[in-house]
């Protein structure tokens, strides 16, 4: 894929992700932790100008199905916000509940205040879409 000039690229390559189980452990042991109502943060600093992430959903986040979507999801949140991933730092994310009828801007409305914490930016417009309201008030 080819990203026209001026762009920043929007994918999730392989230098980009946690990918042994070791790297992953290693994150999870060692970094600091931010908790929301369905995931886990993990953060370490690695040093250097490369970023990783990694994303987990173990079978407590339900069936595959359920698992599948959530790791979907928490990618192209990834692809979106690379901005709140910076060089040099490891990330880790878990599923630790399993977000009923999730969708991408309930999932950036619950990760986005808890990755500015850590970075120290305000509360600003999110490109994730519209706020997703609960009709059963």
């Amino acid at each position: 894929m080819t990203v026209p000039p001026g762009e920043r690229s929007r994918g999730f390559p392989a230098s980009e992700r946690l990918r042994t189980d070791r790297e992953f452990r290693d994150v999870v042991r060692k970094g600091a932790r931010t908790h929301t109502a369905h995931y886990t943060v993990y953060r370490d600093l690695l040093g250097g100008e490369n970023r990783r992430a990694g994303i987990s959903a173990g079978k407590r986040a339900g069936g595959a199905v359920a698992r599948n979507r959530a790791k979907r999801l928490l990618r192209e949140f990834y692809r979106m916000h690379k901005d709140l991933f910076p060089p040099g730092t490891r990330t880790a994310i878990v599923v630790r509940k399993p977000p009923e009828g999730a969708v991408l801007s309930s999932v950036c409305a619950e990760l986005l205040p808890a990755l500015r914490r850590w970075r120290g930016g305000n509360e600003g417009d999110s490109p994730c879409g519209p706020d997703i309201s609960s009709s059963a008030s």
